[in-house]
């Protein structure tokens, strides 16, 4: 999987949550959960939808490692490597 398709599937993800937002817009390095003003209860939905999207699933104790967009871009497409390397 590229990375301007696990981009897009964050998209699709915040898109979900946070509907009046434009992911579109937000720089790599923007903070996602405070520029787009989502709450833990939503941020862990969008998670657990991109475990279904992506088949990765992100333990409690990495949930500080995704704040920006590059932040989750660089997490999921290191695991999806490394599982498909398997």
């Amino acid at each position: 999987m590229t990375d301007a398709e696990i981009k897009n599937a964050i998209f699709e993800g915040l898109r979900k949550i946070a509907p009046e937002s434009d992911p579109n817009a937000l720089s790599l390095d923007a903070d996602v959960r405070k520029t787009l003003d989502i709450d833990s209860y939503d941020f862990l939905n969008f998670l657990i939808g991109l475990n279904e999207k992506l088949g990765v699933e992100v333990p409690e104790e990495d949930y500080g490692k995704l704040r920006t967009m590059k932040d989750m871009v660089d997490y999921f497409s290191a695991r999806i490597s490394q599982s498909s390397a398997k």
